[in-house]
């Protein structure tokens, strides 16, 4: 993230800065299709993903939007050859090590969410390391949804009010949408106004199914390693020219 910082007011003139999105979330899809289509092994399109990914992080910054969540690898992801899900764990591990100097000067704040501790122990160790190094910065709130799905976050957050109920902690008639939230694993972190999945697949893939009841959805046919500022752009445009009711009039 080494790229000469863009001022806000070089967003795209047709973009009014007040209807911008607060939270973007992305679902990453394409990048083992993007390999395939160019003779390359998928190896390749997961760096190039991950490349498209760290320079959304700053356009988002540049552009004055708060908080951007990444679809990084589902719970299904685990039926991928071990050769494939061997290379991503340790290309996560091996990219938070290279970026944090970095996101810590362009103050990133990283989370993490989803069964984490699934998760090979030194990669375990390089996100707690760098959730605790970021977790004061004030820029943008950058969430890596990994080893996540919806059903699973759901399930979990159930279970632990009703460990609370049994316990005498919580009353049934208590349990509101504010409580179930906080039970999440994204708790703290705005519902996203958008949802962006590229690559063209028109499904959610179970990502963040109580969390973008109200998200307005763009599709682009785009792979994600082509997914740069100007797809961005494309995407942020058909946003504000919606009007979100969240069901009023």
């Amino acid at each position: 993230m080494t790229a000469q910082k863009i001022e806000l007011q070089d967003l795209p003139t047709d973009l009014k800065p007040e209807l911008l999105p607060k939270h973007v979330a992305v679902i990453c899809d394409g990048n083992r299709r993007w390999a395939e289509l160019r003779g390359l092994p998928r190896f390749i399109g997961h760096q190039r993903g991950t490349d498209a990914l760290k320079n959304l992080v700053r356009c988002c910054d540049d552009w004055g939007i708060s908080a951007l969540t990444a679809y990084a690898f589902s719970t299904e992801n685990w039926g991928r050859s071990h050769e494939e899900v061997d290379f991503l764990m340790t290309l996560f591990q091996r990219v938070l090590r290279q970026e944090l100097r970095e996101m810590m000067e362009e103050n990133v704040q990283i989370k993490f969410v989803g069964n984490l501790m699934a998760l090979p122990r030194a990669l375990q160790e390089e996100i707690a390391y760098s959730m605790e190094k970021t977790r004061n910065n004030r820029g943008i709130q950058f969430t890596v949804a990994t080893n996540y799905g919806g059903r699973q976050e759901i399930l979990q957050a159930c279970r632990a009010i009703a460990d609370k109920v049994q316990q005498g902690l919580i009353q049934p008639h208590e349990i509101d949408e504010a409580i179930f939230e906080r039970h999440l694993y994204t708790a703290g972190i705005c519902s996203p106004d958008l949802l962006i999945r590229t690559s063209g697949e028109m499904r959610i893939s179970n990502f963040l199914l109580w969390q973008i009841a109200y998200a307005e959805i763009y599709i682009t046919d785009t792979l994600w390693p082509d997914f740069n500022r100007h797809e961005f752009h494309r995407a942020l445009y058909s946003y504000q020219q919606r009007e979100r009711r969240f069901g009023k009039l």
